[in-house]
């Protein structure tokens, strides 16, 4: 069965421009008031992994915490039914760290062990170079769009990365979720798969204009309705293959990647979002611009 994608997206983009602006608003305020709940990769700390034989709760592991004289709220606890995760907001020192072993052994006997510490210097190293690595990814795409098309196509098509990528780190600040290392190579996946989405639309867009009439704005507001009706059906497959593995991992994956295949569910879903109702309407506007630059002149000189 073929499906007809004859559809005005153009006009259907304002309405995407103002949940966006909304969404974008309210991630703004969200990571200015909140911050992000960094995990230990980002802020100095001790991670302690535990592989347990049984299930052990909070309320067995929190007299341990106690009998160290640690502060409670500076412990994040996540127990599970084969690994426990105890999150340590100051690094601890080989004492420590060995009374707390010394401690659980007691709940389990065969229990064993992976601590991870971070101190501040390396955390704030970890957070600018993560910065850096979006930055650049998404400088590089915007080169390599505009040399292989043109620079409104770069410029729209980096401005949907960027769409993509915040809506995905607001979503995580909102909802207080936390932030690791495997976090921001969702982001660079999501930022790869955003713009192949993009990629294949403009490329249409490019393919149509050479056999359209361009004089005016509804001329390119038609080839660009016209090729997201052509490529709609190839977008959809491709987002929902990637939207059911990530949903997979996120349901039967471990705790060590569920933070990545969250991310990667709502990324694969902004992302063909904003290939079709962000990117390719932007460079509607900016290509529109030209085409009303010369009536403009002509009227001008009457």
């Amino acid at each position: 069965m073929r499906f007809n994608w004859n559809y005005d997206y153009v006009k259907g983009s304002k309405f995407a421009y103002i949940f966006s602006i909304i969404l974008t608003v309210a991630g703004i305020v969200s990571i200015l008031g909140l911050g992000l709940n960094y995990a230990v990769d980002f802020k100095s700390g001790s991670n302690v992994d535990i592989t347990v034989s049984k299930a052990i709760t909070t309320e067995q592991i929190n007299p341990i915490i106690k009998n160290m004289g640690v502060n409670e709220g500076d412990v994040h606890i996540t127990p599970g039914a084969d690994r426990v995760n105890v999150r340590f907001s100051n690094v601890l020192d080989e004492n420590m760290e060995s009374k707390f072993k010394q401690e659980f052994s007691k709940l389990d006997s065969t229990a064993s062990y992976e601590v991870n510490t971070v101190d501040p210097e390396m955390a704030k190293e970890l957070e600018r170079n993560a910065i850096y690595a979006v930055l650049i990814a998404s400088i590089g795409i915007m080169i390599y769009v505009a040399i292989r098309f043109e620079w409104r196509f770069g410029l729209a098509a980096v401005i949907a990365l960027f769409h993509d990528a915040f809506v995905v780190i607001s979503v995580f600040s909102i909802f207080r979720l936390e932030v690791d290392l495997t976090f921001i190579t969702a982001v660079l996946t999501i930022v790869g798969f955003s713009i192949n989405d993009t990629i294949v639309i403009f490329d249409r867009i490019r393919e149509n204009l050479r056999f359209a009439k361009k004089t005016t704005k509804a001329d390119l507001r038609e080839v660009v309705n016209h090729s997201l009706a052509q490529t709609m059906t190839r977008s959809l497959n491709t987002t929902f293959t990637v939207f059911a593995a990530s949903i997979c991992l996120f349901i039967f994956g471990g705790e060590s990647i569920r933070m990545f295949s969250l991310a990667m569910v709502i990324g694969t879903l902004f992302g063909a979002y904003s290939s079709i109702f962000i990117a390719a309407p932007l460079w509607l506007v900016l290509k529109g611009k030209q085409i009303s630059k010369p009536k403009t002149a002509a009227k001008a000189s009457n």
